[in-house]
């Protein structure tokens, strides 16, 4: 590791812990030639996931984007930001751990739905509605008869 005053490739580490989120390693560092310290982060590198949207179109996987939309859908709801923010962490979790570089959107909106389904039937109805395009009642009738039945 370079020592970001004097350039030195040589240091050692004075202190390692975890971050909060468990997500990265935060290490003291001190320069062996000019003895000031510094901080690094150690992280997991991640492959990036792209997503392949309806239209055929490509983007990388946002999850702020993901929170964003599921945000949406559960204005007015009584659900905490921090079940919601878990929520997209286990999607998250879930893509990744099927090993693939690139996700159909659709893909993302079963698991979205499978999710509020159990968190909550009204923000679910309300995804539906948007991801599914409902072009008229019956169509929304038949949805919530399907959840009403299950």
């Amino acid at each position: 590791m370079k020592c970001p005053y004097c350039n030195y490739s040589e240091s050692k580490v004075v202190d390692s812990r975890s971050t909060e989120e468990n997500t990265s390693i935060r290490r003291r560092r001190e320069c062996l030639n000019c003895g000031e310290r510094f901080t690094t982060y150690e992280r997991i590198e991640e492959l990036p996931l792209t997503i392949i949207k309806k239209g055929g179109q490509q983007e990388f996987f946002d999850r702020n984007k993901l929170l964003t939309g599921i945000l949406k859908s559960c204005e007015k709801r009584p659900i905490s930001r921090s079940i919601l923010e878990d929520m997209v962490k286990d999607i998250e979790r879930e893509l990744r751990n099927r090993m693939e570089s690139e996700i159909n959107s659709e893909v993302i909106g079963e698991m979205v739905m499978d999710h509020l389904k159990e968190i909550d039937e009204v923000a679910y109805v309300r995804f539906a509605s948007v991801y599914r395009q409902f072009k008229d009642i019956n169509i929304f009738k038949q949805e919530l008869e399907k959840l009403l039945g299950s």
